[in-house]
C-alpha cells in the first residue's frame, strides 16, 4: 500500500507519520512538506507550496491519504488564512487524490465541528466535511478528538494550561459527554496508523463515511491489529 499524510510535521501528523514507516503493510508513505524531513528508505517527500498544490498532482497517486493539517486562529491570523489552511487546503489534496486513484481519507477534524455551528473554527471544520463527503470517496473516515494532549514544537499557552488541566476534566466528562474527553495526540495517531493497516483499497464498498470519536479512537489504538488477507 502507499500512503500519503498531510501535515507530517505536526503534533499528530509527525506520530502518523513514525506509525507508517513502520508498518510492514504499507510500502511507501509520501509526504509533502514545506521544509525537509529526515530521510527514510520509505519514505517519498517533497517540499511543495501548499498554495498551488495542483502542478503536484502526481504526488497525490496513492491509495490512501490522512490529512493532519490544521492551524488556529491566533497563529492563522485572520480568518481568511484559517479557512484556507483548514479548509481549502485539505479539499484540493482530496479532490487530488480522488483523481489520481487515492480511495480513502482519514481527516483529522475536531469535536463539534458541524457546518451549522455558530463557532467559526466548528463551522470550517464542518463544512470541510460535508465538501469531502460530496466527493464520493469509497471510505472517507472523520476522527472526532477533543484538546489534543502532547508535546507541540510550537508554544501554545492556551492549550498547554488545559493539557494540564485535561486529566483531572476527563473523569468529569462520562456517557455521551466523553467524546469531548482530551486525548493523547499518540492515541489518536495510533489509531489512524491502525486504520490504513487495515485498508484493502481495491475492496472498499461504494462510497462510506465514517465519524470516530473518543471511544472509536481509543479502540482503534488499543486492539489488536489483524492484518488484511
Amino acid at each position: 500500500m502507499k500512503a500519503m499524510v498531510l501535515g507530517a510535521t505536526g503534533l499528530t501528523g509527525r506520530q502518523v507519520l513514525a506509525g507508517l514507516l513502520e508498518a510492514p503493510e504499507v510500502e511507501t508513505v509520501v509526504a509533502p512538506v514545506r521544509r525537509p524531513l529526515r530521510t527514510h528508505s520509505k519514505l517519498v517527500q517533497r517540499t511543495v507550496d501548499f498554495d498551488h498544490l495542483a502542478p503536484e498532482a502526481d504526488l497525490f497517486a496513492v491509495d490512501a491519504i490522512v490529512c493532519c493539517l490544521g492551524t488556529t486562529m491566533a497563529r492563522a491570523g485572520s480568518k481568511a488564512a484559517f479557512r484556507r489552511v483548514d479548509y481549502d487546503v485539505p479539499l484540493e489534496a482530496a479532490r487530488l487524490g480522488l483523481e489520481n486513484g487515492a480511495r480513502a481519507f482519514l481527516l483529522m477534524s475536531a469535536v463539534g465541528a458541524s457546518a451549522q455551528s455558530p463557532v467559526f473554527y466548528s463551522r470550517v471544520k464542518g463544512q470541510l466535511e460535508e465538501a469531502l463527503a460530496d466527493l464520493g470517496y469509497p471510505r472517507l473516515s472523520i476522527y472526532h478528538p477533543g484538546l489534543l494532549l502532547g508535546e507541540r514544537q510550537e508554544q501554545r499557552t492556551g492549550e498547554s494550561a488545559m493539557g494540564t488541566v485535561m486529566p483531572t476534566l476527563n473523569a468529569l466528562l462520562p456517557g455521551p459527554l466523553k467524546r469531548y474527553r482530551g486525548i493523547p495526540a499518540s492515541t489518536v495517531a495510533r489509531a489512524m496508523v491502525t486504520e490504513v493497516r487495515l485498508l484493502s483499497p481495491s475492496e472498499l464498498p461504494d462510497p462510506q463515511v465514517i465519524v470516530r470519536h473518543y471511544d472509536e479512537m481509543e479502540s482503534l489504538a488499543a486492539g489488536p491489529l489483524t492484518t488484511p488477507a
